[in-house]
């Protein structure tokens, strides 16, 4: 007696809980078996004229998904086992100075024209004319800003007396 294959979507849906729960048990991760019956079962729909020929097809899809859960437990284990074999100490920098920390502040408090042309001419070594294309704007007028960004930063860093 000859009977017809059934389809993806049969198997799909008689099979997919139950792998997933073979599956977490497996990996201990609801995700991770989710992910590795999904693959599995992807791999078996891209063939699946082949697969369904299979005398067991859930065997075969059981397969994918048991080789992807041992190949990912392995890759896991390897990056735990790197994990491991690294410094167990951070090194440490010190946070930014007190300097630092006034520049910026000061560098804050000024006009967005006036703190974007400082910190590309100053910090971005870019030249003037280039900051005035930039910003589609005369040279005069970013020379302006420049000359007004250091004279609001040399009262903000003096102490703020104006």
């Amino acid at each position: 007696m000859h009977h017809d294959p059934p389809s993806f979507d049969e198997v799909y849906a008689a099979h997919y809980a139950d792998l997933t729960v073979q599956l977490y048990a497996y990996f201990g991760d609801r995700q991770e078996a989710h992910d590795v019956v999904q693959e599995a079962f992807y791999r078996a729909l891209v063939r699946w004229n082949t697969v369904a020929g299979y005398d067991d097809p859930v065997a075969w899809i059981r397969r994918v998904a048991w080789n992807l859960a041992v190949s990912r437990w392995r890759r896991a284990r390897t990056a735990l086992s790197f994990v491991r074999r690294q410094a167990r100490i951070e090194p440490q920098s010190d946070g930014p100075g007190p300097e630092r920390v006034a520049l910026v502040a000061a560098l804050g408090a000024l006009p967005d024209n006036h703190r974007r042309a400082m910190v590309l001419h100053y910090m971005g070594d870019m030249p003037v004319a280039e900051i005035a294309q930039r910003e589609g704007v005369a040279i005069g007028t970013v020379k302006s800003w420049l000359s007004r960004g250091r004279a609001a930063l040399a009262v903000e860093l003096a102490g703020g007396a104006r």
